[in-house]
């Protein structure tokens, strides 16, 4: 095999090989919020992580993994359920250092507290940064396709509910 052929395998691993470490980085994002486990959600975020998330009902714009961290420990309590799902993605390698990616999002969220269910699916623009070997996620911003938010008249028979007992 020519010399220039090792180095182009070389390169398309390498590109395979970040694909799949973002892939497991918005996999572990989603599965963080889920669980609440702030500990590790910080360590997949860049400092300057930036947020905007629009959905029916609301619309979040964040600048600074802390201010995005506060608003997650807010919104992720014993009150909630929550399930979201990243499905599709389409991960483009920009550099050795940048990637960008396309999620399609399914999600439900019971606030047991307000009483009120939200479900919908949504696009995630996400933006990603290579630093110290890592990747962490330096951008995420979704507009929603649809949402659904009904008022919760009597509460689902939930028999477990992680966060619950995670918080209570």
């Amino acid at each position: 095999m020519p010399h220039e052929d090792l180095i182009q395998l070389h390169r398309d691993i390498r590109r395979l090989q970040d694909i799949e470490e973002i892939q497991r980085l918005k996999h572990a994002y989603f599965r963080c919020d889920d669980t609440a486990n702030f500990e590790e959600m910080a360590t997949l975020l860049h400092e300057d992580f930036e947020v905007n998330f629009v959905g029916g009902t609301y619309e979040w714009r964040l600048q600074g993994k802390a201010a995005f961290m506060e608003m997650t420990r807010k919104s992720f309590t014993a009150d909630v359920v929550a399930q979201h799902h990243g499905h599709t993605p389409e991960i483009t390698v920009l550099s050795e250092t940048e990637a960008s990616g396309i999620w399609y999002l399914h999600d439900n969220f019971w606030n047991l507290k307000s009483k009120r269910y939200t479900h919908g699916t949504a696009l995630y623009r996400d933006r990603y940064v290579k630093e110290n070997g890592r990747w962490l996620l330096r951008a995420s911003a979704y507009e929603r396709i649809y949402e659904i938010v009904e008022p919760l008249v009597t509460p689902p028979n939930f028999t477990v509910r992680y966060l619950a007992k995670r918080f209570g």
